[in-house]
């Protein structure tokens, strides 16, 4: 099986967070389920983007913390959850888990607000 190459370097990742991801699923409370707390570093870059929901609202990306690797493995998706950078908590507004044509993962973006 071929070995793919990192597309985030792990030595560029020097930014600390910590990310707390929820699940699509709600709890009998109606609070979304836990999932995972997951901590480490990213190469974090600030963006100034506009994207539009499903139910065109408008949603500023302000953030992008590029991770060399799954932070969830036993998710297909990162749909909702909170990130704490800088000492600020954001929410997720995307997350995306870069594939290899093998299907394994070569990283995991979170894009936040």
């Amino acid at each position: 099986m071929a070995k793919w190459p990192s597309l985030i370097l792990p030595q560029f990742c020097k930014t600390e967070l910590i990310v707390h991801i929820e699940s699509e699923d709600i709890g009998e409370n109606g609070a979304p389920l836990f999932i995972v707390d997951w901590s480490g570093t990213c190469n974090y870059q600030d963006v100034a983007k506009k994207i539009y929901t499903t139910d065109k609202m408008l949603v500023e990306v302000t953030g992008t913390c590029l991770i060399p690797e799954d932070i969830v493995p036993d998710l297909a998706v990162i749909t909702s959850g909170k990130v704490v950078i800088h000492k600020e908590e954001r929410l997720i507004v995307q997350g995306t888990k870069a594939r290899n044509p093998d299907g394994t993962v070569n990283f995991t973006k979170l894009e936040l607000k």
